[in-house]
């Protein structure tokens, strides 16, 4: 059991990291299986995520996480009913938890802790006085403390990049980011951190009306209508609630990660391990 967490309140970048790992153990042979809480779903029952599963019973992470990496995914307010059920019927090499650090009841193999690289620990306090779940010395009890973004006090670090746009509306139909250069778009965004959105997207030289909503949001149409023809930019978080609704000139903006050399090398040792 792998678990993939964080000891802060909001978006370090969990969810991305899991799918880049699982899509590298598969890439080596070993079989994975996930499993997840499925924050802010609808529903508190046991759900096998499948490729065709609504995001009122999957939650939006999960299901993300199927159309990316099409292992079998598990969602329950138990993450040890969901490990149970995923040993049971899939017997998987390995099982990576997308969150649940604090979950103690579930047993663990393994502990990554995800930081946010620009905002790190905030002022340091707990909650409520501060956005820490845990005490910062809790890093100290993990296996591996990776930084999202660069930052010289983390041996681990990694990189998110994008080189495409998808549209919402075709799923064969892709742009290249940099055909955007110089135009104006709404950019929404309700993630755990939608700044780090805009600011990727405006580094590549997009103007951006911004569009920020709570994570996990659940999208009506009137939140992504506007008075005119601007092209519409959104996460593939985001993408995943609003396929039924966006209207033609809509686009998710997948994001690839790349890990420093550290980070690389203590990832191939870790799959010779399960190996």
């Amino acid at each position: 059991m792998i678990v993939v967490g964080n000891i802060t309140v909001g978006g370090t970048g969990k969810t991305p990291f899991v799918s880049y790992i699982t899509k590298r153990f598969l890439s080596h042979g070993i079989k994975v299986g996930i499993i997840s809480r499925g924050y802010k779903r609808h529903e508190n029952n046991l759900v096998e995520v499948l490729p065709d599963s609504n995001v009122e019973s999957a939650g939006d992470e999960a299901l993300m996480l199927k159309h990316q990496t099409s292992c079998p995914v598990v969602v329950a307010t138990s993450r040890f009913e969901a490990a149970s059920y995923l040993k049971e019927k899939y017997k998987p090499d390995v099982i990576i938890s997308d969150d649940g650090l604090q979950h103690y009841k579930l047993p663990r193999n393994i502990e990554i802790v995800i930081v946010d690289g620009e905002r790190e620990f905030g002022n340091g306090r707990c909650l409520p006085a501060g956005p820490l779940r845990e005490p910062v010395s809790r890093l100290k009890s993990s296996d591996i403390v990776v930084c999202n973004g660069e930052n010289q006090n983390y041996e681990y670090q990694y990189s998110r990049v994008s080189d495409d746009v998808v549209s919402l509306k075709k799923d064969v139909s892709e742009k290249s980011l940099e055909s955007f250069r110089g135009a104006t778009v709404h950019a929404i965004a309700g993630i755990g951190h939608p700044k780090r959105f805009f600011t990727m997207l405006e580094n590549a030289g997009i103007k951006t009306i911004t569009h920020p909503f709570d994570d996990h949001h659940y999208y009506s149409r009137s939140d992504i209508e506007f008075n005119d023809d601007l092209p519409i930019f959104m996460t593939e978080k985001d993408a995943v609630k609003c396929m039924l609704i966006a209207k033609e000139n809509t686009w998710y903006v997948p994001m690839s990660i790349v890990p420093n050399e550290k980070l690389d090398e203590r990832l191939a040792q870790l799959i010779e391990d399960i190996r």
